[in-house]
């Protein structure tokens, strides 16, 4: 399967997580990456300074009508739902929070899906609501592949819980083995 993008959501714990993930693509990686941090209002942009620093790939907060390409970690603005628009780029949105969130990951996801179809890989990872859920079963119902943390090496269970429960992914993963595998998946990218 060849796959074309990876959808990342996190919450509560999240910061973590990602720090033991993102750093672990090399510059060659050839997959775009979309995260959405549950960060509420707050500004995200030390984080994002800080994670650019630790990773090879360039990390930046995605902007509307961006054309989204391999080689960088997108991050959703606080405050903004992040979409995925048919033509390969993103679109911001302040619609009503989704799940008591927004960013919502369940609407990244989803947008996501539609567009990537069965070359998305999505992943869930941390988090104290069930945000992601629904995404990632969306995910799966196009044809992608569905990635959640195991609730016992999550700072924060909830989230993985409800992902495994709604979305049955196909791996379910201690947060040290999800890089590899990412990477592994990641080299049948055209």
């Amino acid at each position: 399967m060849m796959y074309k993008a990876i959808v990342i959501g996190t919450s509560y714990g999240g910061l973590e997580a990602l720090k033991s993930i993102l750093p672990r693509f090399g510059k060659d990686f050839p997959l775009p990456v979309i995260v959405v941090l549950h960060i509420g209002d707050h500004n995200n942009e030390t984080f994002v300074s800080y994670m650019d620093s630790l990773c090879p790939l360039q990390v930046k907060e995605a902007e509307s009508n961006e054309q989204i390409r391999a080689g960088f970690i997108y991050f959703a603005p606080p405050n903004y739902h992040l979409l995925v628009e048919s033509d390969f780029s993103f679109s911001l949105s302040t619609e009503a929070k989704h799940n008591f969130s927004r960013p919502s990951i369940d609407v990244l996801f989803e947008s996501a899906a539609w567009v990537f179809t069965s070359s998305l890989i999505g992943v869930v990872l941390t988090g104290a609501n069930s945000d992601g859920a629904v995404g990632l079963k969306m995910i799966k119902d196009f044809g992608g592949i569905a990635i959640v943390q195991s609730p016992c090496s999550a700072l924060s269970p909830q989230m993985p819980r409800a992902a495994l429960k709604m979305a049955r992914p196909e791996y379910k993963l201690g947060l040290d083995a999800i890089a590899d595998t990412l990477i592994s998946l990641a080299a049948t990218a055209p």
